[in-house]
């Protein structure tokens, strides 16, 4: 079994068919209370795309988390074929976990065409180099002096190497007032082989990470004890040109509106030339914990 988490993320996107459009996942047990969203929709999208030719690359997706997923149990990805035009292809896929949808999603693949135009609003330009930030693994472990054992070991684990724009604050003063706002590089720990639906998939995947840190930043500190229970509750994508999910992407994110206990954040993924690669929107739900 390989240790080195690039390959570990391969080989979760890598479902087993069980039947035509009927697909199979792992689901690691982690010491997490649900699964982590990005992998459902990751694993979701490689569902989808075994069921196409190939040669049309996902253009968007559409997906609501609708129950939490236990750690250790399969899932079960079953594909409907809703469309096989001309130049777009339509698939729906439905997870299933011990026999209850835990969520679906819509994703659309679109023959690739010469544009007739181009434009692109610019980017932000007021971001350091990643190779100029620390880790967030680095971060934590300097203000904790060492990590808490749990946290090295999903530290040892992590497909993605995260690396905050904005140094991390760590007390209520620090957050007080501050803009709802976040800004991260990222880029897979390894190399993640020459197949564009994996690269895809695994973007899918890390696009959950860090989205609803948007959100929380006016809030509470995003490392140390939560306040809230936090659960993603629809999550949409555009692609917008082809990438490579382990080479060094800017994650650009902000909540332009919290309320009635849902967040909305949206991010622009650019890649370092500050090309537009993928939009994303998400909704959270935002609880407080009855302790906090």
């Amino acid at each position: 079994m390989t240790t080195n988490p690039a390959e570990r993320l391969v080989d979760l996107l890598d479902l087993e068919q069980i039947e035509v459009n009927i697909f199979r996942g792992r689901s690691p047990q982690e010491s997490l209370q649900r699964v982590f969203g990005g992998q459902v929709a990751g694993q979701a999208l490689v569902a989808a795309g075994r069921t196409t030719e190939g040669d049309r690359p996902v253009h968007s997706l559409h997906a609501y988390f609708l129950r939490p997923g236990r750690p250790g149990v399969p899932i079960v990805y079953q594909v409907e074929r809703v469309r096989d035009g001309r130049s777009f292809t339509t698939r729906r896929v439905t997870a299933v976990q011990q026999g209850r949808t835990i969520f679906n999603l819509t994703a659309s693949f679109h023959q690739p065409e010469e544009a007739a135009f181009e434009h692109q609003l610019p980017p932000r330009l007021d971001f350091p180099d990643p190779d100029a930030l620390p880790t967030v693994v680095d971060e934590i472990r300097e203000h904790l002096g060492e990590l808490p054992e749990a946290l090295e070991r999903m530290a040892r684990r992590q497909p993605f190497d995260i690396r905050y724009v904005d140094r991390l604050r760590w007390t209520a003063e620090e957050v007080k007032e501050a803009d709802p706002r976040s800004a991260v590089w990222m880029r897979a720990v390894g190399p993640l082989g020459d197949d564009q639906l994996v690269h895809t998939c695994a973007l899918a995947y890390a696009s959950d990470m860090t989205l609803l840190d948007a959100v929380r930043i006016p809030v509470e500190p995003l490392w140390g004890p939560r306040t809230f229970d936090i659960a993603s509750l629809d999550h949409a994508m555009w692609f917008h040109r082809p990438f490579r999910a382990d080479e060094w992407f800017l994650y650009d994110q902000e909540s332009p509106v919290a309320t009635g206990a849902r967040g909305l954040a949206r991010g622009r993924i650019y890649d370092r030339a500050g090309n537009l690669l993928v939009s994303v929107v998400q909704e959270g739900l935002f609880r407080r914990l009855p302790s906090a």
